[in-house]
């Protein structure tokens, strides 16, 4: 926290976004530099409880409602830009000369968009609330979706290209793998409308009435991690969704209010952690010997993922500022690629090469991605352009 402070405050005084100067912090204290070095687990543990928090907060001034409001885009345009992006991430990992699966992997690691950046990005804005804010939101809630059935299909992928045939009992395998994750997501999903939407606001209600606010701040964070935990637990999703659908169901409530400013300091201070840890998973080396390989797949995820997000918004008839919001909004990866990276790094499907690159692709494109969303219009000039038509 130390390093973060000192590195977002000297990235501020030379005009640079205060996110280049957490990355460099972890740069700083990680394994790969010398002097101090941070524990990189506990810094991931604590990264992941800022995600959940961030999630949390999201799902408060989210709604179910919402999130089905912007479906129509926001589902077949993550689908279709999941596929766009698959292939050219597979294709670029096969001119690089890595193995099939490798390039798989890397082309499944760099669809999804880091959900982190993105509301970081949306709420400096003041975009949260905004249409291109929602359907961007919920369009990486999609992708989020995605990320699950990804875990899923890992193993199978990874058991299917270590053996020479892969017949119709691992297809049917993969069919029922996959059934049973979107069924324990909607099981999820289901029980939080039906169940949490009653019980957690009526308990938070009574915590409230106390007049303990200690008392009342911590329920809130038990809600939110506890979910989490649980969800990821039982229903094998991500702590992001589990949180999510937390905040969403609280919504609704009185108390939200209340509860989103009690837990906004925390998640301040918890997400810069998240990008301290992305810092020190990187090896500076790796950017001197790859130069190649980052720089391609560093323009396929600013460049090939943005244009195919706005071309796939106007031709779902939304408008070129969702288009725009989106396509900045997707112009980089984070959390979601780590956790694909890391599990098939684990099932031997991706070489220390590729996970490296992966990081460095994440650093470059999160620190560029502050200029891209300052070619979007903020919600002030939305405003005052509506006026004027008005």
């Amino acid at each position: 926290m130390g390093a973060a402070f000192v590195a977002g405050y000297l990235a501020r005084l030379v005009g640079l976004p205060s996110i280049v100067g957490y990355l460099l912090a972890g740069v700083a204290v990680g394994p790969f530099t010398p002097g101090l070095v941070a524990d990189p687990h506990e810094a991931q543990q604590l990264a992941e409880i800022g995600v959940a928090l961030l999630m949390f907060g999201v799902g408060l001034h989210f709604s179910i409602k919402d999130l089905i409001g912007v479906h129509r885009v926001a589902v077949p345009g993550a689908v279709v830009q999941i596929a766009i992006a698959t292939a050219l991430g597979t294709a670029a990992g096969s001119w690089f000369g890595w193995s099939f699966r490798s390039s798989l992997v890397l082309g499944l690691a760099i669809s999804v968009a880091s959900t982190v950046v993105l509301l970081r990005a949306l709420r400096h804005r003041g975009a949260t609330d905004s249409e291109p804010g929602k359907v961007a939101i919920g369009w990486l809630i999609f992708e989020d979706l995605f990320t699950v059935v990804a875990l899923v299909l890992l193993p199978v992928i990874a058991s299917a290209t270590d053996t020479q045939h892969a017949g119709t009992t691992s297809l049917v395998g993969t069919g029922l793998m996959i059934g049973a994750a979107l069924g324990k997501a909607v099981l999820l999903a289901a029980l939080m409308l039906v169940v949490g939407s009653r019980v957690l606001p009526w308990v938070l209600t009574r915590v409230e009435g106390e007049g303990s606010r200690e008392l009342f701040t911590l329920a809130v964070l038990a809600a939110a991690i506890g979910i989490a935990f649980a969800s990821a637990q039982i229903f094998d999703v991500s702590l992001a969704l589990g949180a999510f659908l937390a905040g969403a169901v609280i919504s609704e409530s009185r108390i939200r209010d209340r509860a989103a400013a009690d837990i906004l300091p925390l998640t301040d201070v918890f997400t810069v952690l998240f990008f301290v840890s992305v810092g020190m998973l990187l090896d500076p080396a790796i950017i001197a010997s790859h130069p190649k390989e980052i720089l391609a797949v560093l323009a396929i995820v600013v460049l090939g993922k943005s244009l195919a997000a706005f071309v796939i918004v106007v031709a779902l008839r939304r408008s070129r500022d969702v288009g725009r919001t989106v396509a900045a909004g997707l112009a980089q990866i984070g959390e979601f690629s780590f956790i694909v990276a890391t599990a098939a790094q684990g099932l031997g499907m991706l070489p220390d090469e590729g996970f490296q690159v992966i990081v460095a692709v994440a650093l470059l494109s999160i620190t560029v991605n502050p200029a891209l969303f300052a070619l979007t219009p903020d919600a002030q000039t939305r405003s005052r352009e509506s006026a004027v038509r008005s």
